[in-house]
This record gives structure tokens, sequence and C-alpha cells, in this order.
């Protein structure tokens, strides 16, 4: 293997096992490294302190594989492979769908893989784990039996790396659509359209947890609803009506035949720019009982957080004009750079100009099949709350 030299300022990340080394960080490589190769990385007095693979063109140029010496990397893959889908073993009892393979907290940096019953859903984002491709993809069918693999890789982050991206059916063959269980509750997956690898797994918990907040007679409104999972899981409780609302004509589609899988009846579709949907909605009379807020990330990067706690901060205000007293809202981040504290203090800022007071009622995270590993702070990005508008 090749050897790369970290600067001494990095060292202490190898200490406290931090997968990530950004490029202003290493202090040496050499010219004729291929775009995510396998390296030895080295300290500047030439202390070994790990393997991984290196792509100067990325930001993080380079990614530990693992802080100990490794010759057999097939097999250092195959055993994390088998580690994360143990500990994925006990979600069987309430679904049969779920991350298999969560990344650098599964100890896989550049690799996503989720199961949707007996199909994958993979995503190979880093220059590394795409000249690992085919060995990942024969240790899957090895060890899963999948009847298809279908990739659906992230084109911005690849674009980062030099990569191209083609989503396409890599193994077996793919249906139109998946029918998968959470709960007590059906929904169909769409692997060849549907948002990232598919379904938004992480907050399977959070639907339920919600839900068990529903009341006999509830309406509720589902806002950014993508496949409609926390209204549908809402109904299922007891709600009377859910308005579903999402700017996406394919989600909402979406939501209307998970509605009919499930049996809601009483419900509408909604498509519009949810911050224009708020503002219009006060005017026309509707109160709700529970509210579920889940945008997409509105801070990809750091340099947007600012603008991100205006649009929670809008959206909060207005979510609160139009949730009866004594209702619930349920509000999420899914971006790492936008932490509890922030929602917290945004929230305060909004029940204040509404002259409002709120409990919390609950806390929220993702779901286990999407592990945070504490090392890499990183791995900790979906959060939220229940607050009860007093």
């Amino acid at each position: 293997m090749k050897k790369v030299i970290i600067k001494s300022s990095a060292e202490h990340k190898f200490r406290r096992q931090i997968q990530w080394v950004y490029r202003n960080e290493i202090k040496k490589y050499p010219r004729d490294v291929q775009h995510g190769e396998i390296v030895e990385i080295f300290s500047p007095s030439g202390k070994f302190l790990g393997i991984g693979y290196f792509n100067p063109l990325s930001k993080i140029s380079l990614r530990v594989l693992s802080f100990f010496k490794r010759k057999d990397i097939k097999q250092l893959i195959k055993d994390r492979i088998k580690d994360a889908v143990k500990k994925r073993e006990k979600l069987k009892e309430i679904t049969d769908a779920y991350r298999l393979v969560h990344s650098e907290a599964d100890l896989l940096p550049g690799l996503t893989v989720d199961y949707y019953s007996n199909y994958l859903s993979v995503q190979f984002n880093t220059a590394g784990m795409e000249n690992l491709r085919q060995t990942v993809l024969d240790i899957l069918v090895e060890e899963i039996k999948p009847e298809g693999i279908y990739d659906k890789s992230d084109q911005k982050v690849r674009k980062i790396e030099g990569l191209e991206t083609e989503n396409k059916t890599v193994y077996g063959s793919i249906p139109e659509k998946i029918r998968i269980r959470e709960y007590q509750t059906e929904f169909y997956v769409y692997l060849k359209e549907g948002q990232k690898t598919g379904f938004y797994l992480d907050q399977r918990s959070n639907r339920k947890t919600v839900s068990d907040f529903t009341g006999k007679g509830f309406t509720v409104l589902d806002l950014f609803c993508n496949a409609g999972g926390f209204g549908i899981h809402a109904y299922k409780k007891g709600a009377d009506y859910i308005k579903f609302v999402d700017i996406s004509e394919t989600a909402l589609k979406q939501v209307e035949e998970n509605c009919r899988l499930n049996g809601v009846e009483n419900f509408e579709t909604v498509n519009e720019n949810v911050f224009d949907f708020i503002k219009e909605e006060k005017g026309r009379g509707k109160m709700y009982d529970l509210i579920i807020l889940d945008p997409p990330s509105f801070a990809k990067t750091k340099h947007e957080k600012e603008g991100a706690l205006r649009g929670f901060k809008y959206l909060i205000l207005n979510s609160l004009k139009l949730l009866k007293n004594g209702g619930y809202l349920s509000v999420f981040s899914c971006s790492y750079h936008v932490s509890m504290d922030d929602l917290l203090d945004v929230s305060k800022d909004a029940l204040s100009d509404s002259f409002n007071a709120a409990h919390i009622e609950k806390f929220m995270y993702q779901d286990i099949d999407h592990p945070v590993l504490l090392n890499m702070p990183e791995t900790l990005y979906l959060k939220g709350f229940i607050l009860k508008k007093l």
C-alpha cells in the first residue's frame, strides 16, 4: 500500500478514532495515488495510524477503514457488514424495512444499504467505496440473498468525489413497487423514483411515537408529508381527518396509494409549497389537533444554518397559529448543523412572538438502525420533539 502522512495537528483524530481527515490536514501523499485508493496512514514521526482510502479531489480526502493493520480488506468489509446485519436482527419483529449499513456509524464510510422486504437499495457515495463496489455487492448477495439490488447513489455527493452517477438495477430484478410492513401499518416503496434510498426509515420509531399522542377524532396536518407516514399512523390511532401537504406531486400520489392500502378514508392532499400553505391556511379558519413539521434538510452546511433557523421559526410560528389549545406540534430537523438546542431556541422565540406557552412532551432522535457513533458527532443528525400548546 502507498503511504499518506498527515499533519501532527490531526493526530488526535486517530486517538479518538475519528474517520475523517480533511485535505488541509494532509502533509504528504504520493502524486500517483489513484482516487479512492486504499493507503496506509502515518504520523510525521513515522508512527502507523491506520488504513483508509484517499481522494485528493474531496474536501474529506482521507476516510479511515481501520485504526489497526489489516491486509485482507475484503474480509474487513465482510466482517463489518455481518456485524451491521446482526445489530438489526431485533427490528425484524416490527418491520421488514430497515437500514442495513449506515456508513460511518457502521465503520463503512461512504456505504449505505437499506433493506426492503428482501430487496436492497445501495449508495456508493465515495471514490473509495466505488472502488470496492463489486466486493460489497458480492458480500451482500452472499449474506442477504436478496431478490434484487438497486443503486441509488447520491449524484451531488459523488460529483464532489469526481464520480459519475447512474441509478440502476445492479443485481437481480427490482419491481415497480415494494410493499413493506412497519408495526401495524404498510407502505409502498418505489426504489426507482422515491426519495434518497427509497423511504425515510430513520423516522420509523418517531412515526409511532407521534401517533401515540393522537386522540380519537383528531384533525391532523402532515406538512412535508412525503409518503404520508406520520399522518397514516395517526389515522390508525383514531384520528378523524388528515391533510397531507407536499410540493411533490409524486409524493402525494404515493400518499394516496398508501392511504388506500391502509384504509384511510377521510383525508386530503395539497400540492403546494408548505411556507405558502401555512400562511394561507390560517385565513381559511382551519385549526388542528396535531401538526407534524418534518421538512427536508435546510442546512447541508454550517453556512446555511442561519437561514435554516429563520425558516424553522417561520414554520413553527405559523404552525402554532393553526394549532388548537391543548394540541400537539411535532418538529423535526434532519440536519447535523441544526442542534436540538437550536430547535428549542427558535421554538421559544416563536412561542414568545405568538404569546403562547407549551410543554415539551417528548424528545426524539433517529431510529436504532441509524446508529450514532459517539466518536463521530456528525452521525447524530435527526432530532425533534413534541410540544403541547397550553
